[in-house]
């Protein structure tokens, strides 16, 4: 295995990175398509922004079960029944005739969607080790991150065909990943580590999961920061339209700054990794966050001016959530190495579940004005912040 990690590890990091895209790809490519899509389903936006929490809900649920499947039928096999199933309900998107019918193939996606995110992470554990592995983390979180910024220009584009085009694109994109998956991934869970598969034993590794108080820890502060920026991915359609004055092919706007935030703080996490502690990177994230909420407060309260002004904060803050993640993730997988794909499922699991909080609750009650937003992603943050300044990686200073 080493060698083929040393004479393919680029093509190992871009097809992981394509794996874990999957999930903002099913998001955020037909966000420019709800107002046709309200029109053609005889929906309303709320009907219609719905969607997206039935499947969060399901990705969310089945985050819970990824891991473990991983754990015991191994990681190549768990990508290929996900993502097949996924190739299945983005075609059923596609054809549906009325909402209803939408939120059930949205369901199905949800509950394959998230199989190569959760895979993948574990595999990057499985693979690599110490101050390597936050590198490697790093990097395919930078290439990650491209993808909010893509998926809404794609979709753009893909509108002057037809909505249904979008899913069709996603259907398409998760095929090639799985034969991807299949030709260049090495099988890393062998079928002498594996676990056999029960509920029992599932519940079992969730009760010693989250009954360790630094897992858990660590797993709410990964998903409170990302439900910082996150609120803003999931009220854009009213944010850029209604409150910025822009357009269904200008959602770039958004999207462009903000994954130009993540990349550079995807980026300065692997230069950090070995130089600097993790106790010191995560002090320097979490400064940086909430000098960017403070200001994006101000903003937000400031008379509408250009644009450009409100997106840019969002854009900062990414900086310092991107480079908070490489070592949080990290953090967490490392409590419980012999679980670690349902380690990666439960962190997954709880950055999702706040996701669709923040879907089906949060965004609806914020999303009349800019300060609600810049409110909501304030109190994400210190959320995260309360709870990982109590754990060992935040108060060790000793470099891995």
């Amino acid at each position: 295995m080493p060698s083929q990690i040393k004479t393919s590890g680029s093509v190992l990091v871009l097809v992981l990175a394509s794996l874990t895209a999957l999930a903002p790809f099913a998001i955020d490519t037909y966000l420019p398509a709800f107002g046709m899509m309200e029109q053609d389903l005889g929906a309303t936006t709320l009907e219609v922004q719905q969607s997206l929490t039935f499947y969060l809900l399901p990705y969310a649920l089945m985050t819970l079960w990824h891991g473990a499947i991983s754990d015991a039928i191994g990681r190549i096999s768990a990508i290929k029944w996900g993502l097949g199933l996924f190739v299945f309900a983005s075609i059923g998107c596609a054809l549906a005739p009325n909402v209803e019918t939408l939120w059930f193939f949205r369901m199905l996606q949800g509950i394959a969607g998230g199989a190569g995110n959760v895979v993948a992470r574990a595999m990057v554990r499985d693979l690599f080790e110490g101050a390597q592995a936050q590198r490697v983390m790093a990097t395919v979180q930078m290439l990650f991150g491209i993808a909010p910024a893509v998926a809404p220009i794609i979709g753009g584009w893909l509108l002057g065909i037809h909505w249904q085009a979008i899913f069709v694109f996603l259907a398409l994109y998760a095929a090639v990943s799985l034969l991807a998956a299949m030709k260049y991934l090495p099988e890393t869970m062998p079928p002498i580590k594996r676990i056999p598969l029960s509920a029992r034993s599932v519940l079992t590794s969730y009760r010693q999961l989250f009954s360790d108080h630094e897992f858990a820890r660590i797993a709410i502060a990964i998903g409170a920061n990302f439900s910082g920026f996150f609120v803003y991915v999931l009220a854009s359609h009213v944010f850029l339209m209604q409150h910025l004055g822009l357009g269904t092919h200008q959602f770039g706007w958004l999207f462009i700054p903000t994954v130009c935030g993540m990349v550079l703080g995807s980026y300065l996490a692997k230069r950090a990794a070995g130089r600097f502690s993790p106790q010191h990177i995560l002090r320097t994230a979490y400064s940086w966050m909430l000098f960017v909420v403070l200001l994006n407060i101000v903003v937000s309260l400031l008379p509408q001016g250009n644009f450009i002004y409100n997106i840019i904060p969002v854009a900062l803050f990414n900086i310092g959530m991107a480079l908070a993640m490489p070592v949080l993730s990290i953090a967490a997988l490392d409590r419980h190495p012999k679980i670690r794909g349902t380690a990666a499922s439960g962190q997954a699991f709880v950055q999702m579940f706040l996701s669709t909080v923040s879907a089906g609750l949060i965004v609806p009650l914020v999303w009349q004005h800019p300060l609600g937003l810049a409110l909501a992603m304030a109190v994400y943050l210190l959320i995260g912040w309360l709870v990982i300044r109590k754990s060992q990686v935040w108060l060790r200073s000793t470099l891995t």
